[in-house]
Formats: structure tokens, sequence, C-alpha cells
């Protein structure tokens, strides 16, 4: 019940960012993304990969793992340069192809981003061009940004600008859109079972990468750049994992306790599973239940890692399944990180917001609405239920709970600012936690917190 690779889901991570295992596909910053000089067979790398990535038929990184993997001659400082240049593309799509006079083609579109995105000058892009492209791209360059329409400008699809101006206005609007078209920096999560944050620094800054406290987690750590922790001792004795700090704080909202019964009811491949299991000391039984296999399995390398005894995965074929009916009325606390279009994400995943539809988010709310409604049933008396996704569109969000309102009354809405500062995070929150890439530097999230009286 997590996220499928489809257009009606997403998972939280890109090639920039999406695991140590992954991140050596990664540009370490955006200067290592653009070698000294640029060949023509390694553009030719860029067209090809990109050429993949617009039929949009499976998730960016998916595709992009799969090219890699066919080609592994490519070094880490090239398969920077095409992870990083194809993601500009996607990002910046549709102004991208207002700059293309017409002629929208992979060659174009990349040529284009090297030019007016990165900032490349005629001098370094001269291997590239053919006879005729000087002239187009000196134009393409002189085209002001200003002068596009709002959702050309924003860089996204018609359909999901006017949600987002009906929902937060023109220029909140615009400003969303443009703080999404950057890249995410690259937060971990220490594992408290294993270390301390203080320590976990102080070790990355002696290896010579640049890391600092995130300021919201206190478990969180952001590193200056992306080096690849593939083969790095703190990710392979279970000290650190990538994650986003704003999914970190989905579970100091849940607070799980030493010794309860808890449940990740869309556990994924794990990533906040392994954050509950160590904030409960490894202590007490939760549960980690997906519809895929898959996904679960790749939980197992990691939950080794993490060293947690207390974590159970558990592979169910619906929110309905007899497994999840045996424990109605028996868990403590249960967290609903509900399957969504991602577009909090974008970040990370820019192809969503060209993968996603207004039926697929309609689609999505009828099945967010019965996985809560089959999860809560899990809660026993007093016990606390987390709703949270990762959208900015109310559709998913508050629509969602306002209904669960209305038609479950045993449920009390709990104050989401008031449970994180009672623990220490400093935040400006309400009722419901709306995290923004614009006001707090991290995804787009949102959850809403319940007790069953």
């Amino acid at each position: 019940m997590r996220r499928p690779s489809s257009p009606h889901s997403s998972s939280h991570s890109s090639p920039a960012a999406r695991s140590p295992s992954r991140s050596k596909r990664a540009p370490a910053s955006p200067d290592d993304a653009v070698p000294g000089a640029l060949s023509p067979a390694l553009f030719a790398r860029a067209e090809a990969v990109l050429g993949e990535l617009l039929r949009f038929s499976s998730a960016a990184d998916v595709v992009l793992s799969a090219y890699f993997r066919r080609n592994p001659e490519l070094g880490r400082a090239d398969r920077a340069f095409v992870a990083e240049l194809a993601y500009t593309v996607l990002r910046r799509r549709r102004s991208l192809a207002e700059r293309c006079a017409g002629d929208v083609t992979s060659r174009r579109l990349l040529l284009a981003a090297l030019a007016c995105e990165q900032g490349l000058n005629r001098r370094q892009m001269d291997t590239l061009l053919r006879d005729p492209e000087g002239k187009w791209l000196s134009e393409a360059k002189a085209l002001v940004r200003a002068s596009l329409p709002p959702a050309v400008r924003c860089d996204l699809p018609d359909w999901l600008h006017a949600l987002l101006v009906a929902q937060y206005g023109e220029e909140a609007t615009e400003a969303l859109a443009e703080a999404s078209n950057r890249q995410a920096p690259l937060d971990l999560r220490v594992n408290v079972q294993k270390a301390t944050r203080e320590a976990v620094i102080e070790r990355l800054v002696a290896d010579g990468i640049a890391a600092s406290a995130t300021p919201l987690s206190p478990i969180g750590v952001r590193l200056n750049g992306k080096p690849s922790l593939a083969k790095y001792p703190l990710f392979l004795d279970g000290s650190i994992e990538v994650q986003d700090e704003g999914s970190q704080l989905l579970g100091f909202l849940l607070q799980p306790r030493r010794g309860e019964m808890v449940a990740d009811f869309c556990a994924g491949a794990g990533g906040k599973t392994l954050l509950l299991g160590a904030l409960m000391r490894s202590q007490g039984r939760l549960y980690a239940f997906d519809v895929s296999a898959r996904r679960l399995a790749a939980l197992k390398p990691r939950l080794a890692r993490s060293g947690l005894s207390n974590v159970h995965p558990v592979c169910i074929d619906s929110e309905r399944d007899a497994r999840v009916r045996r424990l109605a009325g028996k868990l403590d606390r249960v967290l609903v990180d509900a399957p969504c279009s991602g577009l909090g994400t974008l970040r990370r995943n820019p192809d969503l917001k060209w993968r996603q539809t207004p039926q697929a988010i309609a689609e999505l709310g009828v099945k967010q609405a019965s996985i809560l409604a089959a999860a809560a049933t899990l809660v026993k008396p007093g016990g606390r239920l987390v709703y949270a996704t990762c959208s900015p569109l109310a559709a998913e969000n508050d629509a969602i709970v306002d209904a669960f309102i209305a038609a479950h009354p045993e449920f009390t809405p709990l104050s989401a600012g008031d449970i994180l500062r009672e623990q220490g995070i400093a935040i400006t929150a309400g009722d419901r936690l709306r995290l923004s890439v614009l006001e707090h530097g991290v995804d787009g999230f949102f959850a809403a917190v319940f007790q069953r009286q």
C-alpha cells in the first residue's frame, strides 16, 4: 500500500538522493555534473536517456537505474552528467520547450538546458553544436522567462497549475514551483540505537564530508553535496540511513514508545518503519504492512543493518486482509503514510508532475479514504493514528481527513504542532502538519493526528 512505480504514485526519491546504494549515480554537486569538455559521445548518452524518460512509462529513477546497469562502462562523472542534465529537462520541460522554436526534440531540450539552465557558454558547447543551432540557441537564451504564460513559467501542466493556484494563489504557486525545481539536499537519519547525531557529524566531517544538523529533526543530518555512501562505514553498520528531514518528523508525530504494539500500515521499503523501531528502542512489536512483496524485500537488508529485532514485515493482499482484521482494536499506534501523488517530492521526482493526471488524483482519493478507514480499526481506545501524504493537494489531505472525522466520531483530532513542540522540535505548525519546501526546506508533507476515545 505504499507507492508503486506508476502514474498513480511515487517513491520519495530520485537518483540524486534515493538511497546510499544508488547515490553513486548522482552528481556530488551541480558543478560535478558538467565535465570540463563536453564530448558529443557523452551528450548522445544523455539524448538516449532523455528519449526513454520522456515516454513516461516508468519512474525516472527506475529508467536511469536500468540504463546505467546496461552501460556499466560509464564512470561516476559521466553518470552524474547524464542524470543531472536529464533531470534538468524534467524540471524545466515546459519552459525549455518554449525555447525550442517549435522543434521540440530531446536534443534541443538538452542543448537549451545546458545553455539556459546550467549556464554553459558557446565555447563550452562548441563541440556539440551543428551549424544551424548556434543562431537558434542565441535566440533561446534571449527569451525572457517572465514573458511566458504562468503555467509554462512554473513548468507545470495546466491542470496542476490551476489546482495549486486555486489552493494557494498565483504568487505562492510560482514561488512553490520555483523552489520545487531546485535540487533537494541529501538528508540522513541517525539510527539512535547505534550512534548519536553529534558522533555521526564528527565522523563525517573528519572524513571530508561536509555535514550539519538538520534544523527540525533532532536525529537528522544534512550533507553539503551528494557523496556516494554505498560503501561508507556508517552506512554499512546501520548508523545512518538516507531519509528526508520531513519524513523523519512523521515518526515523532506518531511518538511510539517502548513495549507498545505499533503498525506502519503502508511500509514500502521501510524507511519510516526503521525510524519507528529505533524510537521504540527495539522493544515491543512493530508491524510493517505492505501489499508489495518486492518493496518489503528491500526492507530486509536495511533491517539487518539497523540491528532492530522488533520489526515484523507482513505482505498483505489489501487493507482488508484477514491478518489486518485479526489485530482490530489491539494496536497502540498506527502510521498511515498513504499512497499519494508524490507531488510534494518534485525536487527529487520531477517526472511526477508530467506523469500524474486529474483522474489519478481522484482515484487516489478513494484509495486513501479506504486505507485510512481500515487502519483506524486497528487502533485501541486511547491509541494514536497518524495519516500522512507527501502531497500539497487538499484533495489528498484535508478532504480525506475531514471526511474521516465526519464518519468516525470516535477519533478526536490532536494538534500536530503541539506534539512536535512537546518533543523539543521548534516548528510553526497548527493542528495539521503542513511541511513545505518554501517554509521548511523539506519535501512537502501533510499529516493529521487522531486519538481514539
